[in-house]
């Protein structure tokens, strides 16, 4: 094993959801840089920007894989992610996945390094019901993890007893927000589930603010803008102060208070030559990135089904902490943390779980009955 190891890397950098990609890229290549000056293998990394065009997508896909990249990290949104699956499963690569999705998805071409919802979701509302009631309003991306993680809410709320006030959705660049607030206005909920992206994400959370300057009972205290997929690497996307105060549920917040984290922190201002705010997005593309390399060089090669094999019943060393793959259903095991956004555009940590085993199809199951792998589309 003396050749580069080739290594695919899958994201927009420009469009609607760039700022994600942008640190997720930056996450891959010090990961790749990190792994190349430790262990002296020279890393191969083929790039490829789909500029958030999802054809462009599976055109990028193949080039990787006819380039010989047989792993891929990357795709941002389950969109792009579900586009490029099948041609990964026809050439037997695999998919290093590292984004929060909608769950309902298990495949043996690819490792989810991202959490599902009851790794985010479930324990997010676990939290807000009990505190601020159980009437929430709900707004989506017009695409599938809009719909998927509204229909989870909806669920959610009614088992809780409770009623959703309104759903919502908008195109991933529309910035037309207007009439879902006064509608909000309107009804009143206990809290809003934000299943936004981007833009549309960004120009809610301004009007959010605009109508708790003129009714308190939306100030985040009372009403807040609860989310599964906002990021460190986003806030400076929004005007200064226009999310201060509203929370966001993930597996790691540049402020968490572990030890593998300050030892991450430090590493990287080794390597940047400054401090820099962390993102999910920066943390878990560098998680990926280093099981994936870890793995081949465990595995002797990058046969995928050796290399899943060397993923299981390991524990490796990541941001997060120590990090399990579940052989059953390919995702890791990951904790919740729930972050409220503060005046200096990161996020203060006020409730936090220990790693918690997928479930992406939400059965409750032993491992020995979980379900095949399987794509759901």
């Amino acid at each position: 094993m003396n050749d580069a190891l080739k290594i695919g890397i899958l994201y927009s950098t420009t469009g609607p959801y760039g700022s994600m990609g942008r640190d997720a890229r930056a996450g891959a290549e010090f990961a790749i840089a990190e792994f190349a000056a430790a262990s002296g293998r020279p890393v191969e990394p083929i790039f490829f920007d789909p500029q958030a065009d999802l054809a462009a997508y599976l055109e990028g896909a193949r080039r990787l894989l006819r380039a010989g990249c047989r792993h891929i990290v990357g795709t941002i949104t389950s969109a792009a992610r579900k586009e490029v699956i099948p041609l990964i499963e026809k050439h037997d690569g695999l998919l290093w996945y590292m984004c929060p999705y909608e769950g309902f998805e298990a495949n043996e071409n690819v490792i989810y390094v991202g959490g599902c919802p009851n790794q985010h979701l479930l324990p997010l509302f676990e939290h807000l019901i009990p505190r601020y009631g159980n009437r929430p309003y709900l707004v989506g991306a017009n695409y599938v993890w809009g719909w998927e993680m509204n229909r989870l809410a909806r669920e959610l709320t009614t088992n809780a007893g409770g009623e959703v006030l309104g759903e919502r959705y908008l195109p991933l660049e529309e910035t037309a927000v207007e009439r879902i607030v006064t509608d909000i206005e309107q009804r009143r909920p206990s809290f809003i589930l934000n299943n936004l992206i981007g833009p549309s994400s960004y120009a809610f959370h301004e009007a959010i603010r605009r109508l708790a300057d003129r009714d308190p009972t939306f100030r985040p205290e009372n009403c807040p803008v609860v989310s599964c997929d906002l990021m460190e690497c986003e806030l400076d996307d929004i005007p200064p102060g226009a999310a201060t105060g509203q929370l966001c549920a993930a597996s790691y917040f540049d402020s968490v208070a572990t030890s593998e984290n300050a030892e991450f922190k430090q590493r990287i201002v080794a390597h940047f030559g400054a401090e820099r705010r962390i993102s999910s997005v920066f943390a878990s593309a560098y998680a990926a990135v280093r099981l994936c390399v870890d793995a081949i060089v465990a595995a002797g090669g990058d046969e995928p089904s050796a290399v899943r094999r060397e993923l299981y019943g390991k524990s490796w060393a990541t941001p997060f902490g120590a990090l399990n793959i579940d052989r059953e259903t390919n995702h890791a095991a990951l904790p919740f943390h729930l972050g409220r956004i503060n005046a200096q555009n990161g996020f203060d940590v006020i409730a936090s779980r220990p790693p918690l085993a997928a479930d992406p199809y939400l059965t409750g199951r032993s491992k020995t009955s979980s379900p095949k792998l399987r794509v759901v589309s």
